[in-house]
């Protein structure tokens, strides 16, 4: 009775750990998460990372941010209102023991306003109130306008908007920056999908070869068996399996990497984005992408790329540097007027009504400034002639490397769309040769080296013909990332699709 029980007990812990053992084989099978998975295409997963993606989320505030440097600039220019208010009182002698207490109280207020040309206008009006032991109350209120205009140093649109101005180049730059990180994640999302789908493609092929590896194998042993064949011949079957296990296991562990890199990027908002699985839905087809002129690539390159118009800006911004630092080598020479009507009564309202009564104070000057040696803006002007220099050396290094990404582009998209076809070609005869070995193998005329060996090139072929046709795409998508059409071609919109033009003023 104890021994049946222990039989049957036995029997229970086989059972429960081969189905443990089962569902681990199946995990590690999947080479992924034991997690339900979504089936998504490329252009919904480039979509996903657009609007989730950690790194761009943090990148698209950079014009909010440069925006607020605009308003600062542009607050410059804004009407300001000030008003002051203060109260006095002295004591006068006039004798040994005769004093006077008088008391003073002034209230004032005015707008000011900068115009573009340096103009600084000040209406206002200002009150004043004395209360003497000796004259009684006077009350005056008086309007008085001011205007001071810079006539060397300070005066011109073009200095005083130098600030303006480059605040909102800033701002342009930033959007195409911005531009440029959008179609570097869009690309980077792209090929990384196709990486995907080529993980998932040479486990697919891996695991086809290691069962006809396998079958090798049993075939071989029943040859040994049966005293067709030396027992030698089953080591060389046997290595062919073990390699074909560590190619699946490289294989998988691959697809983990590149699945966790997906998710990274496309940062699904739902649960925690780094276990959510998806799978790529689309299937490689080599597209016969059609190929324009290299000068037709370069043009559009040097018109669309982010880069090359960030370098535009920046030079524009030098030439305003210039322009603003120009002017300050000219002295200060300031006009001022100063004009005002005053009325006189007991009282403020009286006195307001006074004001026309032909009491008037009118003013008028220059006034000068200038360093004896001026080297602080003499030093900022040569720095300013200087850097536009760099930026305009900047710009044409710029141009010379763009071409160089392009001209690489497309020779590797040639290059790429050749090897498609002959990969494809070699994967054929590497399969007639696997059929004639096999076949030699069941008739006595070769060995099961020979065999595993052509079955191996055999997979090479395989894997070598999909690697091929992935390498193709995503050379295709480097060819528009480095023309700076990859948004358009996707039909993305973002700022920043309009090319710098040099000869704009600003």
């Amino acid at each position: 009775m104890i021994p049946q029980y222990r039989l049957k007990q036995g029997m229970l812990v086989c059972l429960v750990a081969c189905i443990f053992i089962l569902s681990l084989v199946s995990l590690y099978s999947s080479g992924e998460e034991a997690t339900e998975s979504q089936a998504i295409s490329i252009k919904e997963a480039t979509l996903r990372a657009l609007e989730n993606n950690r790194a761009f989320l943090i990148e698209r505030i950079n014009p909010e941010i440069q925006k607020t440097y605009e308003m600062e600039q542009k607050a410059v220019f804004d009407p300001v209102v000030n008003l002051e208010s203060n109260q006095s009182k002295s004591t006068l002698a006039s004798g040994i023991v005769d004093l006077t207490n008088i008391e003073r109280k002034n209230n004032s207020i005015d707008v000011s306003k900068k115009f573009s040309t340096g103009t600084e206008v000040s209406l206002g009006i200002e009150m004043q109130r004395i209360d003497s032991e000796r004259s009684g109350v006077q009350t005056s209120a008086a309007g008085v306008i001011s205007i001071n205009q810079p006539l060397l140093e300070g005066f011109g649109r073009g200095a005083n908007l130098a600030n303006l101005r480059k605040a909102q180049l800033a701002l342009l730059a930033s959007e195409y920056e911005l531009r440029g990180f959008a179609e570097a994640l869009v690309a980077d999302v792209e090929k990384t999908c196709w990486d995907y789908v080529l993980a998932r493609k040479r486990i697919s092929i891996f695991q086809e070869s290691l069962k006809l590896a396998q079958d090798q194998l049993e075939e071989t042993d029943k040859r040994i068996k049966i005293g067709t064949l030396a027992k030698v011949e089953l080591y060389a079957a046997e290595a062919e399996v073990a390699l074909r296990k560590e190619a699946l296991i490289n294989a998988r562990s691959d697809l983990a990497l590149t699945g966790l890199r997906l998710r990274r990027l496309l940062n699904n908002p739902d649960g925690n984005p780094l276990e959510t699985w998806v799978n790529i839905s689309d299937t490689p087809v080599a597209v016969d992408t059609e190929i324009n002129a290299l000068s037709e690539y370069i043009q559009q390159a040097l018109k669309m790329r982010p880069e090359i118009n960030q370098a535009k800006l920046d030079l524009k911004q030098g030439e305003i540097e210039v322009i603003q630092t120009k002017n300050g080598l000219l002295p200060v020479l300031d006009f001022f007027i100063t004009a005002g009507k005053t009325g006189y009564s007991d009282s403020f309202g009286d006195a307001f009504g006074k004001i026309d009564d032909g009491n008037y104070d009118i003013s008028a000057g220059i006034s000068f400034q200038f360093p004896i040696r001026n080297r602080a803006d003499k030093a900022r002007y040569n720095r300013s002639i200087i850097s536009k220099k760099q930026s305009e050396e900047a710009l044409k290094n710029l141009e010379q490397l763009i071409e160089v990404d392009v001209r690489s582009a497309l020779i590797e998209i040639n290059r790429a769309r050749e090897q498609v076809s002959a990969t494809a070609a070699t994967t054929r005869l590497q399969e007639e040769s696997v059929k004639a070995e096999t076949e030699k193998f069941r008739v006595g005329k070769s060995t099961a080296l020979l065999v595993a060996r052509a079955q191996r090139d055999f997979v090479a072929s395989q894997i070598t013909e999909i690697e091929a046709l992935i390498t193709y795409l995503k050379a295709t998508i480097n060819l528009y990332q480095e023309e700076g059409t990859l948004l358009v071609r996707r039909g993305i919109e973002a700022p920043g699709n309009e090319p710098v033009s040099l000869n704009d003023a600003y």
